[in-house]
């Protein structure tokens, strides 16, 4: 954080010298100023004699600030304001500066010339603008420093009204760095006999002096015995500037865990004061504890069995050397990082957990309030009877079912997935086969994800009986094969012999269905009519079951094939057809060929004309040309082939 302000201070302050003659500061001349007042009196001496009837006194009047602020660095403006009774005029002007050994010249000014005294801290620095014709003199000192922090003189001498002197202090400011905090790491102990520092707060470069202040919480602190002190100290660097640094001891208390420390720092400007901070620091405070606390982090609300339980514990204290420890039914948990981790509780992980704080310092020990951890669990299902019941036929049964829990429970059984019962108990009454079976027992609570189930296995013994088909007569294709199954239920387990009428036993196959249930199958060939038995036994009776087969023979009648004449005319014209065209091709194939191997026939390489004399006027010739070859044959009207002609 950081806060600037400034008390603005008016040092401007004029002073109004008015002399006679002589001047009114003793001060040690120099020799060069004893002479020139020397030579001041004769002068005036001269006038009195040469001017007896001067009625009115002369004298010197001077203005000039009481004191001047600037910055280092800056240009130091000193001016000299004037006046004399009978005007300005030709006066001699000097500046000097205040030392311990008296007053030392820095520049003198005669009309016509001016004179930079050599060998001073200003030499190289000073300049003069006015002259004695003007009234106003200002002097100059640029890149002010530190040690230019001093007084300055203007003397004005005048032949004739004589000489007066004023003066002008110089305050000279340098704006710090900024200020910088540092804080103690170690922790402190609010039993410590002494004083602890902590922190320490610097500002360095500043001019004059900069002032160090600390506060807590925004507010000041003040030294006292015992409690608090503040150890200042400063150097004066070589810059010539302030390096400032201030410490803090304090008595700690518990409080001061979350206090803010920080330091003020004031310093001068020109015209008022400003002000800046540094940043805060906080402190570690090391205190016993005064209270425990323990409770269950984890998880939030219901326990179950198998569960992992997390307990946390916390004091009030602040110190490194305390230890917490756990406690359940006098044993002892070491904590890590305060913490108890129990995985997979049981009911014997129930009941009540604290925790004790000790200080290894003092071997003081502060316990916690009970924590109370309470393991919800639900036992295996019992049932009773226990394993397998067998009833007889027509006989009873009521079976219990339930769970040790820490809750109250709710109990169903159900079988092939159906609810039969709503409590613990199970009734039956008056058994038939259809009342064996399994029956499931559930035993729940109202805590999510707690269930406990058990079996039951209830037979029901009796003499085999038969279910009967709904259809035991039937007709059948003979040659064909027909499957016949028989569904028996009884227990024990009947056994099951296919036979016919006459005796003859045939092969099947059974299959156990379930608890007291056999399905068995026989595959019969048909060739005539058929009885087959379905024989089922066991050590409490029997029972049997008639298939009746009826055979049926289908006969087939030859087909007649009806024979048409005329169609078997049509088809031997047709034949004799197909002969005849073919033994004509092959005629005028043999023709074609002969009349080749005779040469009758053109050639492809050109055109030729067949022509045969004219036998009569009524001869028609006729020339056929094919359009590739240009071959002609001559035909006569009744079709004689023409011998060839000259075209």
């Amino acid at each position: 954080m950081s806060h600037t302000y400034t008390h603005t201070h008016t040092h401007t302050h004029t002073h109004t010298h008015t002399l006679t003659h002589m001047p009114t500061r003793t001060h040690t001349p120099s020799p060069v100023r004893t002479m020139a007042a020397r030579n001041t009196v004769s002068l005036l001496v001269g006038l009195l004699v040469l001017f007896p009837t001067w009625g009115v006194m002369a004298k010197v009047e001077m203005n000039m600030e009481g004191r001047v602020e600037v910055l280092k660095g800056e240009a130091a403006p000193i001016t000299c304001m004037f006046t004399l009774s009978e005007g300005v005029g030709d006066v001699i002007i000097e500046w000097f500066y205040v030392t311990k050994r008296g007053w030392q010249s820095i520049v003198k000014q005669e009309p016509g010339k001016m004179v930079v005294a050599k060998g001073t801290q200003f030499t190289d620095r000073v300049s003069v603008n006015g002259t004695g014709a003007t009234g106003v003199n200002v002097m100059t000192i640029n890149d002010v420093q530190p040690d230019d922090e001093v007084e300055f003189i203007c003397s004005i001498t005048d032949l004739v009204e004589g000489s007066a002197n004023g003066s002008t202090k110089l305050k000279v400011f340098a704006e710090p760095d900024y200020p910088t905090i540092e804080g103690v790491t170690t922790g402190f102990s609010i039993n410590e006999d002494s004083l602890s520092k902590i922190g320490a707060c610097e500002v360095k470069n500043g001019f004059p002096k900069p002032n160090i202040n600390w506060y807590r919480n925004n507010a000041p602190m003040h030294p006292a015995p015992d409690v608090l002190k503040v150890v200042p100290s400063s150097t004066l660097d070589t810059n010539g500037l302030f390096h400032v640094r201030s410490e803090l001891y304090m008595k700690v208390v518990k409080e001061d865990k979350d206090a803010k420390f920080y330091c003020e720092i004031k310093y001068f400007v020109p015209g008022g004061l400003e002000m800046t901070e540094t940043s805060s620091i906080n402190i570690t405070v090391y205190y016993p504890a005064t209270e425990v606390n323990i409770w269950v982090e984890s998880p939030k609300g219901i326990i179950r069995e198998g569960d992992s339980v997390e307990l946390q514990c916390r004091d009030n204290g602040n110190k490194p050397s305390s230890i917490l420890t756990f406690y359940h039914k006098e044993e002892e948990y070491t904590s890590e990082n305060n913490a108890l981790v129990l995985h997979n509780v049981t009911r014997l992980n129930s009941g009540f957990y604290k925790c004790i704080s000790m200080d290894t310092d003092t071997y003081d020990n502060i316990s916690s309030k009970d924590a109370i951890v309470f393991v919800n669990y639900l036992d295996a299902a019992v049932v009773v009877p226990e394993g397998d019941v067998v009833l007889n036929k027509g006989g009873e049964l009521t079976a219990t079912c339930n769970a040790l829990s820490s809750v109250s429970t709710q109990t169903v059984w159900m079988k092939f997935g159906e609810v039969v019962s709503s409590n613990h108990s199970l009734i039956l009454e008056n058994v038939t086969y259809d009342s064996a079976g399994t029956y499931l027992c559930s035993v729940t609570v109202d805590i999510e994800g707690m269930q406990t189930t058990r079996t039951l296995e209830v037979k029901v013994q009796g003499p085999p009986q038969i279910m009967k088909p709904d259809h035991t007569e039937m007709e059948e294709s003979a040659e064909t094969t027909v499957n016949l199954s028989c569904n028996v239920r009884g227990f024990p387990i009947p056994t099951v012999i296919w036979t016919t009428a006459d005796g003859k036993i045939l092969k099947g196959r059974s299959d156990i269905k379930g608890e007291g249930e056999v399905l068995s199958v026989v595959s019969i060939q048909v060739t005539s009519d058929i009885t087959a038995f379905c024989n089922a036994s066991n050590t409490f009776g029997t029972d049997s079951l008639a298939f009746n087969i009826k055979a049926i023979v289908h006969t087939t009648t030859p087909a007649t094939t009806t024979t048409t004449t005329p169609a078997k005319e049509g088809t031997g014209v047709v034949i004799a057809v197909v002969i005849i065209c073919i033994l004509l091709l092959a005629v005028l194939g043999s023709v074609l060929y002969f009349l080749y191997k005779k040469g009758k026939i053109c050639g492809r390489s050109g055109k030729q004309d067949l022509t045969k004399e004219k036998s009569g006027k009524d001869n028609i010739v006729v020339e056929m040309k094919n359009d590739n070859t240009e071959e002609a044959v001559l035909l006569g009207v009744n079709g004689e082939k023409q011998p060839p002609r000259n075209q």
